[in-house]
């Protein structure tokens, strides 16, 4: 027998692990994006409230959630660096000042509403208040940066897909922002999102074209992708998820918007997969199969995964059903 015993033999079940594994890192990625990017949506939103009863309310909505939803980051990076190790090394070496630069948003977006609270003072309310809108914005357009950059294969951090996708990210969470706030909030403050919802959705598809055009126009690889069957469907997905959330906006089917805006970032992140796919890391020309690690860490990652993401998921279900509904209008962060 072997070094590993059957462990070595091949894939468990003879199943595509590195084409699994390939999807999932992009599943763990989107789930951060839509869980963590309504946090950041709030965060944008925070700046067009004046009324200081409304900002308390913004951050009562996000107050139980932000921390955990982050631990979809940490998995991120933790499936990425297990599965691919090599794609991990390279990414993090081409891009790490916008590493920390990511890194320094979060902590930014973390820490300012929690210094918010601690003084009841106008000036220090007001710098706080900053803070946390700076962090909330700079935080998904730099993750947008790095997806861009990934995609492409681009070797420097600014790039001119990077910005476009950068902001591109920071519509979508704006739109991912308003579909939650209108299910926790009540009143004036639910009705006047509206507008927000309906500027942020026309921002993000116009955004989507555009970066969908650089890509037919400046980046020959991805061309025949572009027009694949699967990156079709997943953007006429995206237009009728659109819709969905703008209907459902309208009549203020609060959760049908809200799993529309999911839909989206899935369908988004799912958009970037498809073009890239079976690349892992286009700057080098490493496919998927190539950066897989060998049989047996896949196969021992793969039964670990399957017995710890059902308890993340169930960790979430509880946390999500415990502060379930809409907030009390006097509650506070």
């Amino acid at each position: 027998m072997t070094d590993g015993g059957w462990l070595a033999n091949g894939p468990l079940f003879d199943l595509p692990l590195a084409d699994i594994w390939f999807g999932l890192v992009f599943f763990i990625f989107a789930m951060f994006l839509f869980l963590d990017g309504f946090d950041f949506g709030v965060g944008l939103l925070f700046a067009t409230r004046e009324d200081s009863h409304e900002r308390e309310q913004l951050l009562a909505a996000i107050g139980p959630f932000w921390d955990g939803n982050e631990v979809w980051l940490v998995v991120f990076g933790g499936a990425l660096f297990a599965a691919f190790p090599a794609v991990y090394g390279n990414l993090f070496s081409r891009h790490y000042l916008l590493m920390f630069a990511i890194l320094g948003a979060l902590i930014i977006r973390g820490l300012a509403p929690e210094m918010y609270e601690q003084r009841h003072d106008e000036n220090w309310q007001r710098w706080w208040g900053r803070a946390f809108i700076v962090g909330s914005v700079t935080a998904p357009f730099f993750l947008g940066m790095f997806t861009a950059n990934w995609l492409v294969g681009a070797t420097t951090i600014i790039t001119l897909p990077s910005l476009v996708v950068g902001l591109t990210v920071v519509a979508l969470t704006v739109v991912d922002g308003v579909a939650f706030l209108r299910l926790k909030t009540r009143g004036e403050l639910r009705a006047d999102l509206r507008t927000d919802g309906y500027r942020a959705l026309g921002a993000y598809l116009v955004l989507v074209v555009l970066t969908l055009a650089y890509i037919a126009v400046a980046v020959p690889d991805l061309r025949s992708a572009l027009v694949s069957p699967l990156v079709v469907a997943l953007i006429v997905l995206t237009l009728i998820l659109a819709g969905v959330y703008a209907v459902a906006t309208s009549r203020d089917r609060y959760y049908v918007a809200f799993v529309a805006a999911a839909g989206l970032v899935f369908s988004l992140v799912s958009i970037v997969a498809g073009l890239m796919y079976p690349a892992i890391d286009p700057a080098v020309g490493l496919t998927v199969d190539a950066a897989i690690v060998s049989t047996v860490p896949l196969n021992l990652m793969s039964i670990g995964a399957g017995l710890l993401l059902p308890l993340i998921f169930i960790y979430f279900g509880v946390l999500y059903s415990a502060f379930s509904g809409p907030i009390d209008v006097e509650e506070s962060y």
